[in-house]
């Protein structure tokens, strides 16, 4: 499949070249994102080159770069660290190839929503197979339920090392359910999750049950696709190479959320201020500020409840992901990061040696330990007893992530390939949902928009349709 995907398409499909693409006059913020993205730094040899995301945790993010430190100081090497943003629909991939093209790319990234697909095309990673398999041998299976092998291996290659498993968290306000008398673990479906946030709502004493953005974000994507998906609705059909965007069971998915949208509608009551523009951070300082009773976030949300004592954390009750709604299950949990070696990387082996460093349960189980469920282990014997008694949901998310025959993700039916990756970086399920939330297109329509755009990308991309 890959061979059928050109690098000229990838180039242009996932960079920020679609940004504003959710269209002027919709009165939406198109993407509710800072997209300033900062210079990538200049790999050389001999000076240990390293970029990471940045931690909604800061106490993880220290022990991760102070273990980059040691050991670059124990290798008696230069360091250059630094943050960067590698979200999907940034210009990251962009930025990498001209790095990787110019022969000075960093050494190595830790990063969570770039396409691996879309970078082995590009051929801008090193296969890092023999670095996969010494984690293997050391620290166990990789966790069945986070599909690392559909996502980073192909054609029996590693191109990036399986660093973080997790899983979203859904959360609810468990005392705003008990007032109501609602059982929590009763809701197993998005319209059961909606009318239970309608039902918490209290907007004259400003608590909106409803926080969950489709605006183009992380957590946006994983609202706008999971509900996108439970309706029925799939990008391609199993074969991951032809369009199947356009289709009753999407259209039922664009009129639910106008419904759940609609400011004039019956769940209006449940509506924050601005959530069709929200950011990945507003529905965490939304939920921690007491103003909202379900959201799905990161663990991030969960961390800082914990770490400050906030006195909305005892009421936070952690759900599994909603089915879809002809109840098939959506269990299982997703690598919440990868370790990527870049094509040409100045420092090779080096930075294989760090990547094993990383792992290294002196330095992992620390850095998991404090990140409150953001940084889970990927491999199966650093789930220790330790960590696991470090949190109570701990063990929850272990569950997630062991799932043996775990739910794909947006690209079901198909696996993921670089095609489907690229749909994505460009927004197309975030703008025709908001081109239904704003009125400027029926659901009917917003399908079948967003479906030409797709067929667009895989058409250039040489699935001719």
């Amino acid at each position: 499949m890959n061979d059928k995907i050109t690098r000229r398409h990838l180039l242009k499909t996932s960079s920020a070249a679609g940004i504003g693409l959710v269209a002027a006059g919709t009165g939406l913020r198109a993407f509710g994102q800072d997209n300033a993205e900062m210079e990538l730094p200049v790999g050389a040899k001999g000076k240990l080159t390293v970029i990471h995301r940045t931690e909604y945790f800061e106490a993880a993010q220290n022990i991760f770069r102070e273990t980059v430190t040691q050991f670059a100081s124990a290798k008696g090497v230069e360091l250059d660290i630094s943050t960067t943003n590698a979200e999907a629909f940034g210009d990251f991939l962009g930025k990498m190839t001209a790095a990787v093209r110019a022969g000075n790319p960093p050494d190595l990234a830790y990063t969570s929503n770039v396409s691996i697909q879309q970078m082995a095309v590009l051929d801008i990673v090193e296969d890092v197979t023999d670095v996969v398999e010494e984690a293997i041998s050391r620290y166990g299976r990789v966790m069945p339920g986070i599909n690392a092998e559909k996502i980073g291996k192909i054609n029996g290659k590693w191109y990036s090392i399986p660093f973080i498993a997790n899983t979203t968290g859904t959360f609810f306000r468990g005392d705003k359910l008990r007032e109501k008398g609602i059982d929590p673990q009763s809701l197993d479906t998005w319209q059961k999750r909606v009318d239970a946030a309608l039902a918490i709502s209290d907007p004259d004493n400003e608590f909106w049950g409803w926080g969950n953005t489709v605006n183009q974000s992380g957590d946006g994507w994983g609202i706008a696709s999971g509900i996108f998906n439970a309706f029925g609705g799939h990008f391609t059909d199993a074969s991951g190479l032809k369009v199947t965007f356009y289709s009753p069971e999407t259209v039922a998915a664009l009129e639910f959320i106008k419904k759940i949208y609609d400011r004039n509608g019956e769940y209006a009551a449940m509506l924050p201020p601005g959530v069709e523009s929200w950011g990945d951070i507003s529905n965490n300082e939304a939920w921690l500020a007491g103003n909202i009773g379900y959201t799905h976030n990161a663990f991030s949300l969960y961390a800082a409840g914990k770490r400050d004592n906030n006195p909305v954390f005892p009421n936070t009750v952690l759900l599994r992901q909603p089915s879809l709604n002809d109840g098939t299950s959506t269990d299982g949990g997703q690598v919440g990061g990868w370790l990527t070696i870049f094509k040409g990387a100045p420092n090779l082996a080096l930075a294989k040696e760090l990547a094993l460093d990383l792992l290294n349960p002196d330095n992992f189980t620390p850095m998991s330990s404090v990140a409150g469920g953001l940084l889970m282990p990927a491999y199966e014997n650093l789930w220790t007893d330790e960590l696991i008694a470090a949190d109570p949901n701990f063990a929850i998310i272990k569950e997630q992530v062991s799932v043996e025959d775990p739910w794909i993700g947006a690209s079901w039916p198909a696996d993921p390939n670089p095609l489907i990756d690229s749909i994505r970086p460009q927004g197309i399920l975030e703008q025709a949902m908001g081109n239904v939330i704003s009125g400027r297109m029926s659901p009917d329509e917003a399908a079948q928009d967003a479906h030409q755009k797709i067929v667009d990308l895989f058409e250039e991309g040489g699935a001719m349709q």
